[in-house]
């Protein structure tokens, strides 16, 4: 069979904070070759799939020598000879392999890694870009992206309590437009910062690294830059990742940066607060994975004005969005493969998201690597957005700039998402 997989090679190499991470080379009987690299995230849900590091006191625990033997010498033999092109079956042979409900013995980072370098080599035996394997000849279109301007939370040392200060480029025409429109953001919020004297640098995932006395100043600069680029609100408009499990627990919100303390109640009132007064049209993980009460109130608030995403809530887990479907909790999930484990995993989430109408946003982590898998996802799976961190920083560019071969490969065929990704109507 020219498509059974032949070898799989695992290898240490280095994500963008300078840390370990988990590479996986597959080749083909026929010579096709595939790669997929592991990211990792600072901001986890406890329910995701979990990065099996070595710990100790070399390179602060973070090596990966663990997983990469599990790799070679149980990932390997057991999926030689496997067909790649059957991406459901390899995937079910790594969580069998596993038998574990968070991939704690493989490591997810050697069964993410495993899967998309299947994933990859598979289209390359199609012939084809990764993308249009995936769509399998249906339509699809270029994702709507989602880019932090300002990095806060654990990507930027807690500056703010809010993790990302984000714009979405709703006017724009294609992926091309919608990239230049974001570019000019991103160099008048610099300039804005420094005129004030607080431009002191970029977080980890390339946004300016805040340097606000409150979360809302942080907003409120947001605003500015945009308008400062030439932009209306209806052309560009905010996205939030609050990711409230960071300072939330058990119905308690503490922000740091303000020495202030929220129930429930008053968190949801400052964050409809800041609906009425910003553009905002987004906002991911506004209450805290254990308080599911304030994710119901805060998506009954706001009816069908904004998109409610869950990440943290959610670790891209299909029964877990059917749950919150069932209780109205969100309108939208974020798909992260590295929180599920597999590639497979993410789609069925990803399905589940779909059959509901929700809106679907492929997304990044903050530690990343040259890897552009995910970009083809969003288009190939045409969930219509992509969140891949700021606009600058190789690792991010490597991935906005796919997108941009993507839609010189789509030709005269190629369509943009736009407004139409969101669960909600556009107010024009």
């Amino acid at each position: 069979m020219k498509t059974a997989i032949r070898k799989i090679t695992g290898r240490r190499i280095w994500d963008s904070r300078g840390r370990p991470t988990v590479e996986v080379d597959v080749e083909l009987e026929d010579g096709s070759r595939g790669r997929g690299i592991a990211p990792a995230g600072a901001s986890r849900g406890s329910n995701e799939a979990i990065d099996l590091r070595d710990g100790g006191t070399q390179l602060a625990g973070f090596d990966v020598q663990r997983a990469l033997a599990n790799v070679r010498g149980i990932i390997a033999p057991a999926l030689t000879g496997m067909d790649a092109m059957n991406q459901a079956g390899v995937d079910a042979a790594l969580i069998a392999l596993d038998g574990t409900a968070n991939k704690a013995y493989l490591g997810g980072n050697a069964t993410i890694a495993t899967s998309m370098a299947v994933l990859n080599a598979a289209a390359a035996a199609a012939g084809v870009p990764l993308w249009r394997y995936l769509a399998a000849g249906a339509p699809v279109r270029l994702p709507l992206p989602e880019i932090q301007i300002f990095g806060g939370g654990a990507h930027a040392g807690r500056r703010t309590d809010i993790q990302d200060f984000l714009v979405m480029p709703l006017g724009a025409q294609s992926f091309d437009e919608a990239l230049v429109m974001v570019a000019e953001v991103y160099r008048a919020a610099g300039d804005l910062m420094d005129s004030l004297g607080r431009r002191t640098g970029v977080a980890d995932e390339g946004g300016w690294w805040p340097a606000f006395s409150s979360n809302e100043e942080a907003l409120e600069m947001l605003t500015r830059a945009i308008e400062r680029a030439g932009y209306r609100h209806d052309e560009v408009a905010i996205s939030l990742d609050i990711a409230a499990s960071e300072f939330g627990r058990n119905g308690c919100y503490k922000l740091a940066l303000e020495s202030r303390e929220y129930d429930t109640h008053e968190w949801l009132e400052v964050m409809l607060g800041w609906l009425k007064r910003y553009p905002i049209v987004s906002v991911e993980d506004p209450f805290a994975e254990d308080d599911p009460e304030g994710m119901r109130a805060f998506t009954a608030a706001v009816g069908e004005s904004v998109q409610v995403i869950g990440d943290d809530f959610l670790v891209t887990s299909a029964a877990r969005v059917n749950a919150a479907a069932a209780q109205s909790q969100c309108n939208a999930v974020l798909l992260k493969p590295n929180q599920a484990g597999t590639i497979t995993e993410t789609r069925q989430t990803m399905e589940a998201a779909k059959k509901l109408g929700w809106g679907m946003i492929v997304s990044a982590r903050s530690g990343e690597s040259e890897d552009t898998t995910i970009v083809h996802l969003a288009t190939g799976w045409n969930t219509g957005q992509l969140k891949v961190g700021s606009f600058s920083r190789s690792e991010r560019m490597a991935k906005w700039n796919e997108g941009l071969r993507i839609e010189e490969q789509m030709g005269a065929s190629a369509t943009f998402a736009g407004w139409s990704a969101l669960p909600m109507r556009s107010p024009a």
